[in-house]
C-alpha cells in the first residue's frame, strides 16, 4: 500500500523575531513573533508512504542525505505516523528555490511544505491552526509558513495555544539582499540554544520582546508602514546584539552585511521608506512600499544580489505533475 503528496510552501521573515524557546522538547517559543510570508523561494515536498521501506528516505534536490537531517525529519514523521496510527516509513523528496542554511528561513518552508504533504499522504485532516502547531515541532518558524501573508505566532502556555495565524497588516514589499549563499557555520537551533543558555542579556529580550510584538499588532492594525519598519528594524538589530553576547561569541553579520544597512540608512535618509531586518545570517532584508521595491533592489545590486517580494500563500497541496 502507497499513499503521497505533494505540497508547497515559502520561507517567511520575521519582522518581530523568535529568538529562544522556553521548551526544546515542544518547540514553544520564550516569545511570540510576526512575520511575512514570501510568494518567492518556494520548497516543493513530496512525501510516499510506502510499506516496502524498511527505514525513512530523506532527498534534498536529488540527493540522497543521511545523519542529522535525516534523523530531524525521521523525528517529525514519527510525530505525525502517531497522529495517524500508521507505522509506515516514508520517502521524502524536497526542492528547494532558497539557500539551504543561509539565514533566508530554508526550515521555515521547508518543515511547511513537510507537515503538509505528510500529513496528507498518512490520511489525516488537519485544520490551519493545528498544521501550524504540527508544523512548529519541526522548526519553529514553520509555524508561520503554513499562513499566508502576514502571520502573528502566539507564544501560547503549551502545545494547543502555540500556533500561528493571519493578522491585519499594511501593503508592504520586502526586497531580499543576498550577501551569502553558503550555509552558515552555526545553525539557528545551536545558536538560540547557546543565547538563551550563555547570554546575560537573555531576560532582558524576552520581556522587550513581549512588548515589542505587541507595539507591533498595532502598528500593523493601524496600516503604519513606517512604524512598522521601525519596530522591525530595532528589534532585529537588538536580536543580533544578543546573539553576539553569548559565550563564546556568534557574530553572523559581515562586512557585506553591514553595507546593505549603510546603504538602506542612506535610502532612508532621502527620504525613501526602507528600513532592514536580519534573521539568524549574514543577509539582510528590506521591508518597503511596493512602489518603492524595484528601485530599492536596483540602488542595491552593487552590494548583493536582490530579489523583490510579496506578501505570499500559506503552505499548500498541489498536484504532483503541477
Amino acid at each position: 500500500m502507497t499513499d503521497h503528496a505533494t505540497a508547497v510552501a515559502h520561507p517567511n521573515i520575521a519582522l518581530v523575531k523568535y529568538w529562544g524557546k522556553r521548551d526544546a522538547a515542544m518547540s514553544l517559543p520564550a516569545t511570540g513573533s510576526l512575520s511575512m510570508t514570501l510568494d518567492v523561494f518556494p520548497t516543493r515536498t513530496t512525501v510516499t508512504v510506502d510499506a516496502g521501506l524498511a527505514a525513512d528516505v530523506l532527498e534534498l534536490d536529488g540527493r540522497v542525505l543521511e545523519g542529522t537531517p535525516l534523523d530531524r525529519v525521521a523525528r517529525f514523521l514519527d510525530l505525525v505516523r502517531e497522529l495517524a496510527g500508521d507505522d509506515r516509513r516514508a520517502r521524502v523528496a524536497t526542492t528547494n528555490a532558497v539557500p539551504t542554511g543561509a539565514g533566508l528561513a530554508s526550515s521555515a518552508s521547508g518543515f511547511a511544505a513537510l507537515a503538509v504533504a505528510a500529513s496528507a499522504a498518512y490520511g489525516l485532516d488537519l485544520s490551519p491552526r493545528d498544521l501550524s502547531r504540527l508544523a512548529r515541532r519541526g522548526s519553529g518558524s514553520a509555524s508561520r509558513s503554513i499562513v499566508s501573508g502576514v502571520a502573528v505566532w502566539h507564544a501560547g502556555d503549551g502545545d494547543e495555544t502555540s500556533f500561528a495565524e493571519p493578522t491585519e497588516a499594511p501593503d508592504m514589499a520586502m526586497v531580499i539582499a543576498t550577501v551569502e549563499e553558503r550555509e552558515k557555520p552555526i545553525s539557528s537551533r545551536a545558536a538560540m540554544a547557546r543565547t538563551a543558555e550563555t547570554s546575560p542579556f537573555y531576560p532582558a529580550w524576552v520581556s522587550d520582546t513581549s512588548a515589542t510584538l505587541e507595539r507591533m499588532v498595532d502598528a500593523c492594525a493601524a496600516h503604519d508602514l513606517d512604524l512598522v519598519g521601525r519596530i522591525a528594524e530595532t528589534n532585529a538589530l537588538r536580536m543580533h546584539a544578543l546573539i553576539q553576547s553569548c559565550d563564546p561569541p556568534i557574530r553572523y553579520l559581515t562586512a557585506a552585511s553591514l553595507a546593505v544597512l549603510d546603504r538602506v540608512e542612506a535610502l532612508r535618509a532621502d527620504g525613501t521608506l526602507a528600513y532592514s531586518t536580519i534573521d539568524a545570517g549574514p543577509n539582510v532584508v528590506v521591508l518597503c512600499a511596493p512602489a518603492d521595491a524595484e528601485r530599492i533592489a536596483a540602488s542595491l545590486a552593487d552590494v548583493a544580489s536582490t530579489v523583490v517580494a510579496r506578501p505570499g500563500p500559506g503552505a499548500h497541496l498541489v498536484e504532483d505533475d503541477a
